[in-house]
């Protein structure tokens, strides 16, 4: 079966982004293998926020070609937005219901496992529906002091348990856990 993987970078003090949105400290060291990521994964879940930012996002034409193609990637992947507008668009799946039912339906289909992108909401809806397999959570070595947290309002406590760790030339340290059930 499928895994959902929640992949994404946090600033040490536990921010996802800035106080405006901004992601400037997000480090993308060639070691960190994100096309090795990508290459395990045929599915992306987007909240409609992040899709609309980042779920058709063309890079410049001046950009370089990693950055090019860490794009053609990511857009060469399935993609589902979860949203509580229902929209036409020739690129996502667009779920508004019965979130647990549809993610179960998707994890059965055959392929490689699916990246929960988010946003935060997203993200803490996931959690609260235990439907996160796996966290591998990039630790980025930047404070911001305010921003938008990573983990907020939960209901209850998650066990976790590592799988592994990674430390990056940058100094960003990955931590891969999976929810003890």
């Amino acid at each position: 079966m499928k895994k959902v993987i929640l992949d994404l970078a946090v600033t040490l003090d536990g921010f996802i982004e800035g106080p405006n949105g901004e992601i400037d400290w997000c480090i993308m060291d060639d070691d960190m293998d994100f096309d090795g990521f990508l290459s395990d994964i045929d599915t992306i879940f987007y909240g409609r926020i992040s899709y609309d930012t980042w779920g058709n996002f063309q890079p410049e034409e001046t950009a370089d070609p990693a950055e090019q193609k860490l794009w053609e990637g990511v857009h060469s992947k399935k993609k589902y937005v979860f949203s509580s507008q229902s929209k036409k668009d020739e690129n996502a799946t667009f779920i508004n219901s019965d979130i647990t039912t549809k993610v179960n339906e998707i994890k059965k289909q055959s392929g490689k496992d699916i990246w929960l992108y988010g946003g935060a909401s997203l993200i803490k809806t996931f959690i609260q529906l235990n439907l996160i397999d796996v966290y591998r959570i990039s630790v980025h070595p930047t404070i911001l002091g305010n921003g938008k947290p990573l983990f907020e309002d939960l209901k209850e406590r998650i066990e976790l348990k590592l799988l592994k760790t990674n430390t990056f030339k940058s100094g960003v340290v990955q931590l891969i856990y999976e929810p003890i059930k």
